[in-house]
């Protein structure tokens, strides 16, 4: 990590999505087949 950047790539190794714990929150990060990223709640 550099500059608090991190790359899509490490985040998306080994699936298309991660899920991030923020607070109480559960949020989902999906990489599309168009190669663009989708947060939901």
């Amino acid at each position: 990590m550099t500059d608090n950047r991190i790359q899509s790539r490490d985040l998306f190794v080994s699936s298309r999505e991660i899920t991030i714990s923020h607070g109480e929150e559960t949020y989902r990060l999906r990489l599309t087949s168009q190669n663009k990223l989708i947060l939901t709640k």
